[in-house]
C-alpha cells in the first residue's frame, strides 16, 4: 500500500477512523535524517499492508505538528483505534518501527 499524504483535512478519516493501525512520519524536505528514513518508511508502507503508512510534512501542515508537539523530526507515531500508542524522535532501523507497531 502506498503511502498516503495526511493533511488537517484529512487527518480525522485517514488517522484517527482507521480500520489499521497507522504509522505516522513527520518529516521535511529540508531535514536529512527524513530523507534517509524516507526508502525505510516506503519499504514497511509496500511490505505490510495491514499497516496504513501516512507523511505528514511539517512545512505544509504546521498546525499538525503543533498539535502533536513535534519539535525534532523525523517523528514517528503510532495510532491504533485513534490513539497515540507510540512516538519516537530521530531515525530508526526497519525492525525498531515494525516493533513500536
Amino acid at each position: 500500500m502506498a503511502e498516503v499524504t495526511i493533511t488537517s483535512a484529512n487527518f480525522g478519516q485517514e488517522v484517527l477512523k482507521s480500520d489499521k493501525p497507522v504509522l505516522l512520519d513527520f518529516w521535511a524536505t529540508w531535514c536529512g535524517p527524513c530523507r534517509a528514513l524516507s526508502p525505510v518508511i516506503e519499504e514497511i508502507a509496500n511490505e505490510h499492508p495491514e499497516i496504513k503508512v501516512g507523511k505528514v510534512n511539517v512545512d505544509d501542515e504546521p498546525e499538525l505538528a503543533q498539535q502533536f508537539r513535534v519539535m525534532s523530526i523525523p517523528t514517528l507515531f503510532v495510532f491504533k483505534n485513534g490513539e497515540a500508542t507510540a512516538r519516537a524522535v530521530g531515525a530508526r532501523p526497519k525492525d525498531d518501527i515494525l516493533a513500536m507497531i
